[in-house]
């Protein structure tokens, strides 16, 4: 049975139907047709579903939609608009650190996350804090130096 709940995302209040065992990925991508976090591996390893829960990365594919209620959710999406991105954004794009884009939006959350709390990471610390995330295009050379470009304008 479904049942109402009410979720902030990206700062607006929404109101859906879930099912109690809904993931807050389903209920983002489904219900709120927002595609930047991915349905990856579906059990919490590999980071592409990573969004922030009042303001820490959560892998929203191992929350349920319901235990979100009453707390800030963000996604890529809401860090920064197409024609404002966010500086990590920007920095992906300018950095080249996108390939086939599937980890990215991860990755992004993760390197905003970590820039909120240590705005001038070194290397170690940037590979540590994207460690929960997989990306089977790249070397991650580019996704760090990215990271350290968008330290580098914040």
């Amino acid at each position: 049975m479904k049942k109402l709940i009410q979720l902030n995302v990206n700062g607006d209040s929404h109101e859906i139907a879930v099912s109690p065992e809904t993931s807050l990925l389903n209920a983002l991508r489904g219900e709120l047709d927002l595609i930047g976090p991915k349905k990856g591996c579906d059990s919490g390893g590999c980071g592409c579903c990573s969004v922030h829960v009042d303001g820490e990365v959560v892998y929203s594919c191992m929350m349920y939609a319901a235990a979100a209620q009453g707390k800030r959710i963000t996604t890529v999406e809401g860090i920064g608009k197409p024609d404002d991105l966010h500086p990590v954004q920007q920095a992906f794009i300018d950095a080249g650190a996108v390939q086939c884009g599937y980890c990215t939006s991860g990755m992004m959350m993760a390197a905003k996350q970590l820039l909120d709390t240590t705005p001038n990471p070194d290397e170690a610390t940037i590979r540590h804090a994207i460690a929960g995330n997989l990306c089977r295009c790249t070397g991650y050379s580019k996704i760090v130096d990215a990271i350290k470009l968008a330290a580098s304008r914040l």
